[in-house]
């Protein structure tokens, strides 16, 4: 197992800043940390080639796009299932926003985003379907509360 990167004060203060807007120019995130944007960006591509900032995202309001109703199904599978199969189930439905591999039971957790009810059972069908699926719970979310590190 690899050690952890250890960051010091200012690359921290980078990577918060980063995760509050990750649109900051170099010159914004300079001022902020006393450094010129042309040390603020070799720092940060070192922290993209050590891995520790592993990609950029933009968050979405999913119910403006037609995908309004968020829920979890936990999946409990055969015994026989090797993991990467748990994690492939998710490759041909499009609703499902990703899929959790967790140790005991349920195996996996399913994180759906769809239209309505009607689309939520379809959508659990589908999963139910899998020959290897051997039981489903579903739940819907009323709400929710992201990190501001985009952690969920």
């Amino acid at each position: 197992m690899k050690s952890p990167i250890v960051l010091d004060a200012v690359d921290e203060r980078i990577v918060d800043l980063l995760q509050e807007n990750a649109r900051r120019t170099f010159g914004d995130i300079g001022a902020r940390v006393n450094l010129s944007a042309p040390a603020v960006k070799r720092r940060v591509d070192r922290l993209e080639q050590s891995r520790v900032i592993c990609g950029y995202t933009t968050l979405l309001d999913h119910a403006k796009l037609g995908r309004p109703l968020e829920a979890f199904a936990e999946l409990r599978f055969s015994g026989s299932t090797r993991v990467e199969g748990i994690e492939a189930i998710a490759a041909d439905i499009p609703e499902i926003h990703a899929v959790f591999t967790v140790a005991g039971d349920p195996d996996a957790l399913a994180w759906i985003r769809v239209r309505d009810v009607q689309d939520l059972k379809r959508v659990i069908d589908r999963l139910r379907g899998s020959c290897n699926i051997i039981g489903t719970k579903t739940m819907m979310v009323l709400g929710s509360f992201l990190r501001s590190d985009g952690q969920v």
